[in-house]
C-alpha cells in the first residue's frame, strides 16, 4: 500500500509519511475509526503527528480508489491471528 502513487503523491505533497497517509485516511471521514499499532517508539510519534493536515477530496478519492469491493487495503500478515470481522 505504501508503494501506491496516490499514497506516495500525497505523502510528498504533504511532507509526510505514507504510514501518516494511510492513517490519515480513515481518521478523516466520519464514522470511521483508525486504531494504529506500532511496535517502535519512535512510531508513536509518527502515528500522532496527522492532525496537522488535510486530505484534499481528490487525495482521499485516489485513496478510496485503491479498495475492491468486499476487501481490504491492509497487510494481513500485520494483522491479528483471529478473525476480527
Amino acid at each position: 500500500l505504501f508503494e501506491e502513487e496516490s499514497i506516495r503523491a500525497a505523502a510528498s505533497r504533504h511532507r509526510k509519511s505514507a504510514a501518516q497517509i494511510v492513517l490519515r485516511w480513515p481518521v478523516q471521514q466520519q464514522g470511521v475509526a483508525a486504531i494504529p499499532r506500532t511496535t517502535k517508539k519512535e512510531r508513536l510519534t509518527e502515528n500522532a503527528s496527522i492532525f496537522d493536515f488535510s486530505l484534499s477530496d481528490g487525495e482521499m478519492e485516489a485513496i478510496h480508489a485503491l479498495g475492491v469491493a468486499n476487501s481490504r487495503i491492509c497487510d494481513f500478515d500485520f494483522s491479528p491471528a483471529e478473525p476480527w470481522d
